[in-house]
């Protein structure tokens, strides 16, 4: 079983901001597919199941996305390599997709708590979103909404993660790295 969570923040205010990226990534991926929903509050969640894969979107808000992500992977007992993460990355430049396994959570709170919870040997899909001309914008950034020009250079963005997503459930990531890192 796969656990796919994407990051971000609940409510209507944040749905098109960067940090919200993660979320984006799981309706698209779902929309689509034959879901059941997942009703148990200790998951603190908008859990979904399709076949073998779980597929998340925490309801803690981005600080916290670590506890709802716990609680999931010890109730089905999953492992750190079938977690996937979705989340965006202020040190890529916009547009960028990278791949990797444990690291450093570079000041994103919601990483930060992924791993004070579940360790940091999960996979991690970094989704680029460049940074502020002034670092001390930081928070107003990544809570600020993607442009119009960027939500349309987003879609080819998150189809490309989607296919990236599905290959990690079967490939080692070295393969997807080098088959789907964008640059």
């Amino acid at each position: 079983m796969h656990l796919i969570v994407g990051l971000g923040n609940i409510g209507e205010k944040y749905q098109l901001t960067r940090h919200n990226v993660g979320f984006m990534v799981i309706d698209e991926m779902t929309k689509n597919l034959t879901t059941s929903n997942i009703n148990n509050s200790n998951f603190q969640s908008t859990l979904l199941k399709s076949g073998y894969n779980l597929f998340s979107k925490p309801t803690t808000y981005m600080n916290n996305s670590g506890v709802a992500v716990h609680a999931i992977k010890e109730y089905y007992k999953i492992d750190l390599e079938n977690i996937i993460v979705i989340h965006d990355d202020l040190d890529l430049p916009f547009g960028t997709v990278k791949f990797k396994i444990g690291g450093g959570h570079g000041g994103h709170n919601g990483l930060r708590s992924l791993d004070a919870h579940i360790t940091k040997e999960y996979i991690r899909v970094r989704i680029g979103i460049g940074k502020p001309q002034d670092k001390s914008d930081v928070a107003n950034y990544v809570l600020s909404n993607f442009s119009k020009e960027e939500l349309n250079k987003l879609q080819d963005i998150i189809s490309h993660t989607i296919k990236a997503i599905e290959a990690l459930k079967t490939e080692e990531i070295d393969q997807v790295k080098s088959k789907f890192t964008l640059k």
